[in-house]
């Protein structure tokens, strides 16, 4: 009996902390988010290193800067254009898989103020 209760995993108080941080909805984005750019980042450098290549090697082949190849290969990047991963997975021997799922909460575009009221100067000119 004591040896299960040792295989069982008690929360942390960063996870006790993480879970009651995702209670909030900006939050769990933010987190949700940051998590997808981790995984491209995590996948491409593991391919990368997978191939034997540098990232100074990896970025000749693909034709761009090994500091373009860095920003790729960092969690908090978030300028990934499709062009530029399809490239990199070509020389990787890879593919690129895109998803596009539809949320669990649809929301609907909101507008922060009213349609601006104020003229151009260039209009209040022309009025002249």
């Amino acid at each position: 009996m004591a040896r299960e209760e040792s295989t069982v995993r008690r929360k942390t108080n960063f996870d006790l902390y993480l879970e009651e941080q995702l209670k909030d909805s900006d939050f769990a984005d933010r987190f949700k988010r940051a998590g997808e750019a981790w995984d491209v980042a995590l996948k491409l450098a593991a391919l990368r290193k997978e191939s034997g290549l540098s990232q100074k090697e990896l970025a000749k082949r693909v034709g761009t800067s090994q500091q373009q190849i860095s920003r790729l290969e960092s969690p908090s990047y978030e300028g990934h254009s499709l062009s530029m991963l399809r490239r990199v997975a070509k020389v990787l021997g890879a593919t690129v898989h895109v998803e596009i799922a539809k949320g669990k909460h649809q929301t609907h575009p909101t507008i922060a103020e009213a349609r601006s009221i104020y003229k151009s100067k260039r209009r209040v000119a022309q009025s002249r």
